[in-house]
């Protein structure tokens, strides 16, 4: 009700505007006259197309919508043309000449209407024939309309759809050949193994062995499956954590701390441990930092060390994890962070690829960044979080 009000409104308005101009030109018996003849015309015209526009349903495709736009358009200079002819004494050889020029200026316009609106039409129908190409399963496709208008920006984003979509569905397909892997290797291994004590293959002092590889196997399965589960959440949208100020150098200093057992002969040290504060939930973010020192003890040689830094930034906090082992190949710095992309699998051959994965989603989670920085020698991890 409330559009067809506003239609109402404008015709009138409009009307109200002719009116003066005849006011002005002829005076008041004019703009009278001029008032009576085009207020029903155009309330009629505008509620028409407030019906025809509720009801486009029915109406067909664009093409049969604008010849009918054309029509309606000729048709309301014609009636308006033999109104005034009729009620101003114009003659009516002026009448029927002005009916004509009216007639040949809608049938130009509507051709002209047509020639442009062929070429949004041509577009519409490719991006129609793309999407309906991606419903049936194809990614190769693309639209192929250029140009700076609304329904090349809407090609563009229908383009851009795709692109993604091949992108993910690829990436599904990378991490389930990933997953696959690194399932079968240890399920294949658990089954030889039982099959060797089923079949009473081996004593019992293999028995044992064969049962502490089997208990290997096992943990290395609950330790992906976790993985794998973490990450899940991790990426999911329903994810709520509870955030606090966090003293970032005290967090980092227990962590490294708990870690040098693990390390072994590899020195584990905070280079730099500048007091900073930051807004996260502290869980998580020693997940981060045990992942990044676990994977640099992996990197690096017995005789190595690992230097764990923190700094303040611009209302952020940053934490560096630094060791001099071999480094990582410049082919692989872009992909490190992809869930089971290890690159060079001499180098990591112990985990399933998924550390540097979780801790990214833990880093984004918290409105953070991470990122391979540059180094003279072995690898830098930093990654920055919201100042607390």
């Amino acid at each position: 009700m409330s559009r067809r009000l506003a239609g109402v409104a404008f015709a009138l308005a409009l009307t109200t505007a002719i009116t003066a101009l005849a006011l002005v030109g002829y005076g008041t018996h004019a703009a009278v006259v001029t008032f009576e003849l085009l207020a029903p015309l155009g309330v009629i015209t505008v509620l028409a197309a407030e019906w025809w526009a509720t009801n486009r349903q029915r109406a067909g495709g664009l093409r049969r919508q604008f010849v009918v736009v054309a029509a309606v358009a000729g048709l309301q200079f014609a009636a308006a043309v033999l109104l005034f002819a009729q009620l101003m004494f114009v003659s009516a050889h002026d009448a029927f000449f002005t009916v004509l020029v009216v007639l040949y200026a809608s049938a130009v316009a509507g051709w002209t209407a047509r020639l442009l609106g062929r070429a949004a039409l041509d577009d519409l129908d490719a991006v129609r024939s793309t999407l309906t190409a991606v419903g049936d399963g194809r990614r190769d496709v693309l639209t192929g309309v250029t140009g700076g208008d609304e329904v090349a920006a809407l090609a563009a984003d229908v383009d851009g759809m795709v692109a993604r979509l091949a992108g993910e569905e690829e990436a599904r397909a990378t991490l389930m050949a990933a997953v696959s892997h690194d399932l079968r290797t240890p399920i294949t291994s658990l089954r030889l193994l039982a099959d060797a004590i089923d079949d009473d293959l081996v004593d019992a002092a293999m028995r044992r062995e064969y049962a502490a590889r089997m208990s290997t196997h096992v943990r290395a399965l609950s330790a992906l499956i976790d993985d794998l589960f973490e990450l899940t959440r991790l990426r999911s949208s329903d994810l709520q954590w509870t955030m606090e100020a966090v003293r970032l150098d005290e967090l980092v200093a227990d962590t490294v701390e708990a870690m040098r057992p693990a390390a072994g002969t590899i020195a584990v040290r905070i280079g730099g441990a500048t007091p900073v504060a930051a807004r996260a939930n502290p869980e998580k973010l020693q997940r981060v930092l045990f992942n990044l020192i676990q994977n640099a003890i992996r990197h690096t040689p017995p005789d190595g060390s690992i230097t764990v830094r923190t700094s303040a930034g611009d209302g952020t906090v940053e934490v560096e994890v630094a060791d001099n082992g071999s480094g990582i190949a410049p082919a692989d710095r872009a992909r490190v962070f992809e869930p089971f992309y290890r690159g060079d699998r001499s180098r990591t051959d112990a985990g399933a690829g998924l550390g540097l994965a979780i801790c990214s989603a833990i880093v984004e989670a918290h409105g953070g960044r991470i990122w391979l920085a540059d180094a003279a020698v072995g690898t830098a991890v930093r990654f920055e979080v919201p100042a607390g």
